[in-house]
């Protein structure tokens, strides 16, 4: 269930309340007890992390070779090392 900020227009008090998202808005005010509660539009308050988000996966635009190309070509550098030493 998402937090919601509201601020009482008539006394500036600000409050968050824990609802669904499909509850009705809040409108009285716990201070001053008028229905002057007006919903207030903020920031998430969450960041994505872990492998599998766009920040980390693309975060090395052009910049240096995947670890799975290098360990590709010590693979291939390895086995044709390998097989130049048998034929002799």
């Amino acid at each position: 269930m998402p937090i919601y900020e509201y601020q009482c227009e008539a006394c500036g008090h600000q409050l968050e309340a824990l609802q669904k998202m499909s509850a009705a808005p809040l409108l009285r005010c716990p201070v001053c007890d008028k229905d002057s509660l007006k919903k207030l539009i903020s920031a998430a308050a969450f960041k994505l992390k872990g492998s599998g988000w766009y920040e980390t996966d693309f975060k090395n635009k052009g910049g240096a070779a995947a670890p799975s190309t290098q360990a590709e070509s010590n693979t291939a550098a390895t086995s044709s090392g390998a097989s130049s030493q048998s034929t002799e």
